[in-house]
């Protein structure tokens, strides 16, 4: 696990103006597994800290955003739910950058192209802090999940099967 000073994403630059504690951790990428689960073990960190975003659109509220531990898969009828929605889906991969202005594997719920609904599974608040994507493969963000709500405006909520 190596700590990077230097490099600023658009989320770290975002977060810096808000002037909310965090830490850059970077790592070294495989493409051929961009997992939650293999970041959490390069990382040598608790799965459960390490939280996907995931872009999803519903049937009536449109584009907005999850943030759920790596261990676990989204309940998207619960989901749909809670966004207002009668359903959701998660958007088709290729669609990602257009939208928020990332990848797959480096998408971070902080400084997308436009900002959207997002919520996060209650269970952070378990934690001191979380990692998430700082806005490129091979680079996430320890952030105190209160800070993380507070600078994403989250909502959070049981959003895990």
């Amino acid at each position: 696990m190596n700590k990077q000073k230097n490099h600023k994403t658009n989320a770290a630059r975002i977060l810096d103006k808000e002037k909310i504690a965090y830490e850059l951790i970077s790592y070294d990428i495989d493409e051929s597994d961009l997992s939650a689960q293999h970041v959490a073990h390069l990382l040598d960190q608790n799965i459960d800290q390490i939280f996907k975003t995931l872009v999803l659109k519903g049937d009536k509220t449109g584009y907005f955003v999850c943030l759920i531990p790596g261990s676990k898969e989204l309940n998207l009828k619960h989901t749909a739910l809670i966004s207002g929605n009668k359903n959701c889906d998660l958007i088709p991969i290729k669609d990602l950058m257009g939208l928020t202005g990332y990848i797959r594997g480096g998408c971070s719920p902080i400084g997308m192209k436009k900002h959207f609904h997002t919520f996060i599974d209650k269970s952070c608040l378990n934690f001191e802090y979380i990692f998430i994507s700082a806005g490129q493969r091979g680079l996430q963000i320890q952030i105190n999940p209160s800070d993380l709500i507070h600078v994403t405006h989250a909502k959070t909520s049981l959003l895990i099967i």
